[in-house]
Formats: structure tokens, C-alpha cells, sequence
């Protein structure tokens, strides 16, 4: 007799904010040059003061209106407060990896909490961005699915968990001496495409040369997605060549379906197609992300078949697997996969002409790994 397999059980989907929330107040990482001026004007302020705060804002990276000598003192407040209002405050910050893996818990202007990390390597650093308090994604093995969606961010809530790791990294606090943000992932809180207009707003602002935004190369910024398939159409006809890393985690429906529950509105086929779409349209090579669970996904049929669904498009190096040792959760019964079964997906991958690497999970010690992002004071 077989044993019953009990259903795992998810939250329903959510693709929209609660109505009636409060947006957070304007801030020149919301708005583009021209946009930054005309606030200003219509605010009875000079518009060219624009350039200046924006200069302190992406250049300097300042955060201390005393340091902004070259305004006008008798107006320092006010182009401050018009441009530069304080979206978010730090509430705790926690280390990993000898002080190189930084999670930082923010509270928003009405309370929302959002976790990001700042993850140092020898070569690059990496903030990992939080996108929406919350996420309505619904998976059932992510901390942060969860606990359900509360709201969206706005773009210069985005940016602003970017500059302030920039800061941290230009002052020398995170081991290693002074340096520079080079990476951005679109992994921490929330499904970004859900929240599409406010992330390309980032995206831009972070890749807008200086002092208009950050200055950093599109190619140092990955946005992730659970699949929101007419939102990866859009995002590649953007112009922007983002890398794009889709969380599949399983190559066939059946699975899918219970795993990541938006896969019932864009099913396997419908999903891979979209990211091959996005690859051949922007010649940038996606990443397949796949957390591996133990006895639920990490089969071995499932590696033949996860290669035959992404070889179907061609062998033209669209396509790379990027496998996740599951973070644990506290109170779930989701576990790692068995490292010899995990070696096992490897080679099965390989041997039908997969790239595939295995992520290095840091930060896990903090709940600052993938799928551990909860944001709890």
C-alpha cells in the first residue's frame, strides 16, 4: 500500500497591493532630471538646486544636510525636505561571514518592514534589494511568501536600501576598506515584476549616469521573477539588458503548481518560453534559479527533464541553472536537499550540456539567505 502524500498547503495568490495605503512622500529617486526640476519650481524653489541635491544624493553620497555647503543655508531645509525627505529608518543591523554579509532591517515611513543585504566578495559587492514589505507570491517554502503582501515600495524606497549600502561601502564599514556597490539582485522581499513600474524606476535610477542616478552598468543588475510572463515580454522590450533570473524550481506542472502557485496562471511552458524570449531579444543569458528540496524537487527524472525543457530552445548559452541549497525556516518542514542527490542534479544537467553552478549561501546564520527574509523586529 502507498503512503498518502499530504498536499502542501499555500496562501492565495495576491498580484495587487491592499488598497488605501499611504504612498511615501517624493523623493528626487522617484523622478527623473526634468521631473526633480519641475518639484522644485512648483514648490516656489529655484529648479537648478535639482542638480545639486542630486549631486549629494547619487555622487557624494551624503546624508547630512550640513555637508551640502554649496546651497544656500537659508534654503538648505526646504530643498532638503523637498527632495530629500527621509523614507527609512535603519532598526537593526546583523553580520555574518566576518562582518562581509550585512542584513539590515528598515522601517518605512508607515511602519512596513523590509530586509536588505550587502554581501562583500573579494572581487564585487552585491545589495540585495527588497522590492515590496512582503510578497503575495504565496511559496509555500520562502519565509517571506508567508507572511503575505502588505505593500509595495516606491522606487526611491528601492534605490534608497542601494545608496545606503554604497555609503557603508565608500565609509570603510564593511571589512576589506573603502569601496563600491558593483551588483544588485532583485531578490529580497517581494516578486519585483509584480511591482513592475516602481522596479524599472530603480533600475533606471540606478544605471542613470551621475549625478542623475548611480551610475552602475545594467549588467551588474539581475531582477527576479517567479514568472509574470506578460511583465518578462515587457521588461525586454525595455532596452535595459538586466540580467533576468527565473525562479522555477521545478521543470514539469504538476509540481510547479504547488511550489510556486503563479504557475497555474503561466504554466512551465508558457514561463520558459517568455525567459527564452527575453534572452534572444536582449542577448543576455538568463538564470534558471532552483532551490533544491530534499525528496520534493531534486529527483533525478527531474534533472533529465529540467535539461530537456531548457534544451528545447537550443544549446545557443541562453541559459544557465543556478541551484540553491533550501535556506531553512524556522517551523518548516522544507529541508536541503542530500548533498550526493544535489551532486547527482549536477551531473545530470552537465552531461546534457547545462551550465549549472551551485549558489554560495550566505548569510544564512542571519536569516539573510534566500528565502529566509521575514523582516520581524
Amino acid at each position: 500500500m502507498s503512503e498518502t502524500v499530504e498536499p502542501i498547503k499555500t496562501l492565495p495568490l495576491v498580484m495587487k497591493e491592499p488598497r488605501g495605503r499611504k504612498k511615501p512622500p517624493a523623493h528626487l529617486a522617484d523622478l527623473d532630471e526634468p521631473g526633480r526640476k519641475v518639484l522644485l519650481e512648483e514648490m516656489g524653489l529655484p529648479g537648478f538646486r535639482a542638480k545639486q541635491l542630486s549631486t549629494h544624493y547619487f555622487g557624494r553620497l551624503v546624508d547630512d544636510p550640513a555637508e551640502m555647503t554649496d546651497l544656500p543655508a537659508g534654503q538648505r531645509d526646504d530643498l532638503v525636505k523637498a527632495l530629500l525627505p527621509d523614507l527609512m529608518t535603519p532598526l537593526r543591523t546583523m553580520e555574518a561571514d566576518k562582518g562581509t554579509t550585512r542584513k539590515t532591517l528598515w522601517k518605512l515611513f508607515d511602519g512596513a518592514l523590509v530586509e536588505s543585504v550587502l554581501m562583500r566578495y573579494p572581487d564585487r559587492a552585491t545589495v540585495c534589494v527588497s522590492s515590496q514589505a512582503g510578497c503575495g507570491m504565496a511559496c509555500p517554502f520562502c519565509a517571506t511568501g508567508m507572511g503575505g503582501l502588505e505593500r509595495n515600495m516606491s522606487t526611491a524606497e528601492i534605490v534608497e536600501q542601494v545608496v545606503a549600502g554604497a555609503r557603508s561601502m565608500a565609509r570603510g564599514e564593511v571589512p576589506g576598506g573603502p569601496g563600491r556597490v558593483s551588483n544588485v539582485v532583485f531578490m529580497g522581499m517581494g516578486e519585483p515584476l509584480a511591482n513592475y513600474k516602481a522596479v524599472i524606476g530603480a533600475v533606471r535610477r540606478l544605471t542613470d549616469p551621475a549625478p542623475a542616478g548611480l551610475g552602475m552598468s545594467a549588467r551588474g543588475i539581475t531582477v527576479s521573477t517567479v514568472g509574470l510572463v506578460p511583465r518578462i515580454n515587457q521588461l525586454a522590450d525595455e532596452g535595459i539588458p538586466v540580467t533576468l533570473a527565473l525562479s522555477l524550481h521545478a521543470p514539469d506542472d504538476e509540481l510547479r503548481n504547488e511550489l510556486v502557485p503563479i504557475n497555474t496562471r503561466f504554466s512551465v511552458a508558457e514561463t520558459v518560453e517568455a525567459a527564452w524570449n527575453y534572452a534572444s531579444k536582449t542577448k543576455r543569458r538568463v538564470s534558471i534559479e532552483y532551490a533544491m528540496m530534499r525528496g520534493i524537487n531534486d529527483q533525478a527524472h527531474r534533472a533529465d527533464l529540467l535539461a530537456d525543457v531548457l534544451n528545447s530552445y537550443g544549446d545557443w548559452g541562453w541559459v544557465h541553472v543556478n541551484l540553491i541549497p533550501l535556506n531553512p525556516i524556522e517551523g518548516s518542514k522544507w529541508t536541503a536537499s542530500d548533498p550526493a542527490d544535489e551532486r547527482e542534479f549536477v551531473r545530470r544537467l552537465e552531461a546534457k550540456g547545462i551550465p549549472t553552478t551551485v549558489r554560495d549561501t550566505r548569510g544564512r546564520e542571519i536569516d539573510g539567505a534566500c528565502g529566509q527574509l521575514a523582516a520581524k523586529e
